[in-house]
């Protein structure tokens, strides 16, 4: 067995180098689409770069099997594999990812596994390193060189492949911001120095600058937007609020594609310019959202270890589809598909599968959440509710699976917990109401814009994060915005059309009528009619239509993940 080990191991590690290897070709054509302004390569290029791990895993794993024939199921020969493998990978500076790699080929190759802390890396950990101050990592701009030259140094060392539509205006916002912002509050001295990463985030049509400095005795960071227009490559904004700094690297939006050499580093320095994020988001904001997923796993493991509260049935409105659970002290809920569903919905599980699916491969545009999709997820039997342990079993029962003292459940999705937009919309003030309303509306229209179609877009189906932001999450029957039918309601003219207890036109499938949606997205009386005058075109079919011939035509409707008012030139098009 020890010589079947051996080859077993090395194909595991070439499997490993491959996705390595494709993983930076793909990355680095992220640059070369942003100096050609090609947006459609640009939006291929991530998909393709998401669905490499899984196709990778799928081909190397249907050829581990044939090689383990009856064996793919025993420890004596996994064992040595991950002994062997070990030594390959003890000296690379991705040693985290190729870690969790053999985890995924662990749990495909060996059907029906769960967590095992003999078998996988569950436990050992390259979650967090100090951060080498080294210049392949970063550009340093000490103080001694002043203001005006750190600002044209840096435009100087970032060439993104084009011409700067106006660059001393550029540097004229810049060192405006820094005074207004910076320089009113502190005095910089001697140590006072600058440093942003050599590598450029990007995503979409932005490419983004992330650095800080040391003033005031602290590190203070900051990112650089940087657009690419029709005139020419241009700074966008200069951000210093470390909320909006967070939002660019939420769990709402889509992956950066960011060259990292030393994920481990990159991701170190993030922690130091956006320290509320956890490491395993920052890991999924870099495209490492395999990785990203082992070390959630793990954060849960310590939770479940530190803590006593039971798992608990998650408040809000039931689903029709899936049943939802959380453990209160832990920021996250549990979601499963139901072995069946209610009237009217008539979909099948996989077809739920497929729509979470489109999810992960589409441009999220900060307004939907996403997920972690779990297989053989064990959990202690003694920490769920009798009354979650009854819904389970009522709702979803093909999935549970009993093991010793745990429960085990074959499918479910993870995702960060959310206060529903339903219940936060019962409890608030007018003034609250009408700002989270305001923004329920921007979020359908920004889904609209990536050509997301969210189906049923009741309160329901929709929460808040901590900054207020409203998120879609509820995607059984989401659509591509082109694939549906606006229209208007035919006018009634006779009496028994007036009358008619059911529609008396045809309606297709896919037809939406928007003027319906006033009937039913927002309840409150005091919210409503706010809500209705502040978003009419939400109402307008024509509106819906003209949003659709701009995706038809090609174009990538960029999503701002900031404020309008802090551009330097909002007038300024992408």
């Amino acid at each position: 067995m020890p010589h079947r080990a051996i080859p077993l191991a090395e194909k595991i590690f070439q499997g490993f180098e491959s996705y390595i290897r494709s993983f930076n070709t793909y990355t680095e054509l992220a640059p070369l689409y942003f100096k050609e302004r090609n947006w459609a390569a640009t939006q291929l290029n991530h998909k393709q770069r998401l669905r490499l791990y899984k196709d990778l895993l799928f081909q190397l794993v249907e050829e581990f099997r044939k090689m383990l024939g009856d064996d793919a199921d025993k420890r004596e020969i996994w064992t040595l594999i991950r002994q062997h493998y070990q030594e390959s990978i003890a000296e690379r500076p991705d040693i985290e990812l190729a870690e969790t790699f053999f985890n995924s080929v662990i749990r495909k190759a060996f059907p029906g596994m769960s967590s095992d802390e003999e078998l996988m890396y569950l436990m050992e950990g390259h979650s967090s390193c100090e951060i080498f101050s080294t210049a392949e990592l970063l550009n340093s701009y000490p103080s001694s060189m002043g203001l005006d030259s750190i600002i044209r140094k840096i435009l100087d060392d970032y060439d993104f492949g084009a011409p700067l539509m106006d660059k001393e205006a550029d540097i004229q916002f810049l060192i405006q911001s820094v005074k207004e912002v910076i320089l009113t509050r502190y005095n910089p001295g001697p140590e006072t120095t600058t440093q942003i990463l050599k590598s450029v985030f990007y995503r979409n049509k932005a490419a983004y600058l992330i650095g800080r400095t040391y003033l005031g005795h602290k590190w203070m960071p900051f990112i650089i937007p940087i657009l690419h227009g029709p005139k020419g490559v241009f700074v966008d904004t200069l951000i210093f609020d470390p909320n909006i700094m967070s939002s660019l690297f939420s769990f709402t939006r889509s992956y950066f594609m960011v060259r990292a050499e030393i994920p481990s580093q990159v991701v170190a320095f993030l922690s130091s310019v956006i320290p509320h994020k956890k490491t395993h988001e920052l890991y999924n904001a870099i495209g490492f959202n395999k990785h990203g997923k082992t070390l959630f796993y793990r954060d849960f493991l310590l939770h479940l270890a530190q803590s006593k509260d039971q798992f608990v049935i998650a408040p809000g409105i039931k689903g029709m589809v899936m049943t939802v659970f959380t453990l209160p002290s832990f920021n996250v809920v549990f979601k499963l598909i139901k072995d069946h569903f209610e009237p009217p919905k008539n979909m099948t599980r996989q077809e739920v599968r497929e729509k979470y699916k489109l999810v992960s491969l589409h441009d999220r545009v900060g307004r939907m959440a996403d997920t972690h999709e779990f297989e053989y997820f064990k959990i202690p039997l003694d920490r769920l509710s009798p009354e979650l342990l009854q819904e389970l079993k009522n709702t979803t029962n093909s999935l549970l699976k009993t093991a010793g003292k745990h429960l085990i459940i074959k499918h479910l999705y993870t995702e960060r917990r959310m206060t529903p937009l339903n219940i936060y919309l019962e409890n608030c003030s007018t003034e609250e109401g009408n700002q989270v309303a305001e923004d329920y509306g921007r979020a359908i229209l920004q889904l609209a814009q990536a050509n997301i179609f969210p189906g049923d877009m009741m309160t329901k189906n929709f929460g808040l994060t901590r900054q207020k932001r409203v998120i879609f999450y509820d995607y059984d029957e989401i659509e591509f915005l082109t694939d549906m039918n606006f229209r208007a309601k035919p006018k009634a003219e006779t009496y028994a059309q007036i009358y008619a207890s059911e529609p008396w036109y045809d309606i297709a499938k896919n037809d939406v009528f928007p003027e319906d949606f006033r009937r039913w997205m927002i309840g409150r009386s005091d919210l409503k009619e706010h809500f209705l005058s502040y978003h009419q075109n939400l109402f307008d079919p024509e509106h819906w239509k003209k949003i659709q011939q701009r995706i038809l035509k090609g174009e990538l409707i960029h999503a701002f993940p900031y404020p309008d008012e802090i551009r330097f030139r909002p007038e300024e098009k992408v």
